[in-house]
């Protein structure tokens, strides 16, 4: 099965939170959230009422989501067929 690269930045709460979740299961930090972050993304319901209530619970989310959309129209950014 092919995998793909996701990069996640953590407050530092929560990367302490990991960091001792690894210490304790004798596991690397980056095996312990690609294990927490598949358990999530197979609990995760699709329906659209859902990602929207979830997304809504991402503090900042819908300023940085309108911050990169006028990132966009002042042409910053990486074109995506550039990726």
């Amino acid at each position: 099965m092919a995998t793909k690269r996701v990069n996640v930045l953590l407050d530092d709460e929560h990367a302490i939170k990991l960091q001792r979740l690894a210490e304790r299961t004798h596991a690397t930090p980056g095996t312990i959230a690609r294990s927490l972050l598949a358990s999530a993304l197979d609990e995760a319901d699709p329906d659209a009422r859902h990602v929207a209530a979830l997304l809504d619970g991402i503090e900042g989310a819908f300023a940085s989501a309108r911050r990169g959309l006028e990132e966009a129209d002042e042409g910053l950014g990486t074109p995506l067929d550039e990726l």
